[in-house]
Order: structure tokens, then C-alpha cells, then sequence
């Protein structure tokens, strides 16, 4: 599957409704497929997260903050968290979204740690 498939099936079922608790959620795991292209090719990535990602839908965003975006800045901290900040400033359902991400690689370096840190104290309602 590539990139493009991944994308093109996610968007095809979103929003959806979340899965009873008993099964399995096919939104879950198409976002989950999208994730495994976060290495090689995060500008799709981002232009989904960005779209999804303020949905209403607070199952779907947790999705999208574990599944995308923490490790879009967990690859590719420099080229995502200035527009991570810029919409979460801008969308409360996205500063919700962005809350729910924790660090990983290059979001634990010391600088970029205290900027993460910084926007989620700033987004908090």
C-alpha cells in the first residue's frame, strides 16, 4: 500500500463513528496505516493531521495525536511544531488534539521539550 492508498481509505470512512468496545475501529486502523510513512513523507502527513485533527469527534483526535502527530514531531520536530503552534493557537479542537501527544525523539531534545511544553500550558482551556 502507499501512502497515497492509506490517505485516500482514511478520508473515505472519516469522521465515522467510533467502534462499539467490543470491536475493532477501522478508523483506528487506517490512521495507523497513514503511520507508516511518518519517516519518509510528512508533508501529506501534516496536510491529514491538520484536516482531521480539529475534527469534533474527541475518539477520532486521539487517534490522529497518538497515531500521527506526536510522531510527526517525535521525526520531524523543526519542520511540524511551528505549524503544530499555529493551529493549535487558532482551533480549540486541535490545541485538544496537540494536548494529548507526549514526546518522543526530537521532541525530548532540551529546546524543543521546553516549546512543546510551552504550547500545551498556553492551549489549556
Amino acid at each position: 500500500m502507499t501512502l497515497s492508498d492509506a490517505i485516500s481509505e482514511a478520508n473515505a470512512i472519516l469522521p465515522g463513528v467510533p467502534a462499539q468496545s467490543d470491536g475493532q475501529d477501522a478508523r483506528w486502523q487506517a490512521i495507523i496505516a497513514i503511520g507508516d510513512f511518518i519517516e519518509s513523507d510528512p508533508e501529506p502527513i501534516w496536510t491529514f493531521v491538520a484536516r482531521w485533527g480539529a475534527n469534533d469527534d474527541d475518539d477520532l483526535r486521539a487517534a490522529i495525536a497518538t497515531c500521527l502527530l506526536e510522531h510527526l514531531l517525535e521525526h520531524h520536530f523543526d519542520l511540524i511544531f511551528p505549524r503544530v503552534q499555529d493551529l493549535a493557537r487558532r482551533d480549540a479542537n486541535f490545541a485538544d488534539t496537540f494536548r494529548i501527544c507526549s514526546k518522543f525523539g526530537e521532541t525530548e531534545l532540551a529546546e524543543n521539550s521546553s516549546r512543546f511544553d510551552a504550547l500545551k500550558k498556553e492551549t489549556r482551556r
